[in-house]
């Protein structure tokens, strides 16, 4: 009884300690999975605290299951072809800035609100996430994105791919 009481005691004083958001200097790093029509896949980020409440970063993502081909017309032949998604087609890389709101609203320190905006290899777009901190190193968080601005206005074939709402979800680690 005595080892359970005590075991309670230190994880209830290493969550106590979580925080979501510290300000400069902060650095997170977050692992999950990228969940969007026609393909799921790998999400991987990390922010960099520049201020009090905003931090700046990166996004990438490679979408492991991918709608495996289309169908298209040979415009030279007229045959029917089947593509297949290459490489380019699945990764997608993004700068990000982010307006860490917690505190700022008053959560408690280990949750963390966060939009954001975001410049990628297929779009300017939007984000907004939720990070929670079981403990100082470790959380969890989920993540929406939407397309502001698309780069091509072509949404055939792999063109959708990245270049739609996406959620996103894993974990956090303070670093």
């Amino acid at each position: 009884m005595k080892k359970i009481i005590t075991l309670l005691l230190v994880v209830s004083a290493s969550i106590a300690n979580a925080q979501a958001y510290k300000g400069k200097g902060d650095v997170k790093a977050q692992v999950g999975a990228n969940i969007q029509s026609g393909g799921t896949g790998i999400f991987v980020s990390g922010d960099f605290g520049v201020g009090e409440n905003m931090s700046i970063g990166f996004s990438t993502n490679y979408l492991l299951s991918a709608k495996n081909t289309y169908l298209s017309v040979n415009e030279t032949t007229f045959a029917i072809e089947e593509n297949k998604p290459k490489f380019i087609d699945r990764i997608d890389a993004k700068a990000r800035f982010n307006v860490n709101l917690g505190s700022v609203i008053g959560l408690d320190e280990k949750m963390d609100i966060y939009p954001g905006l975001d410049l990628g290899l297929r779009n300017f777009g939007a984000h907004t996430g939720f990070r929670y901190f079981f403990t100082d190193g470790f959380g969890v968080f989920g993540e929406a994105g939407i397309p502001i601005a698309k780069y091509s206005k072509k949404d055939d074939g792999f063109k959708y791919y990245n270049n739609q709402f996406t959620f996103n979800v894993g974990v956090s680690f303070n670093l």
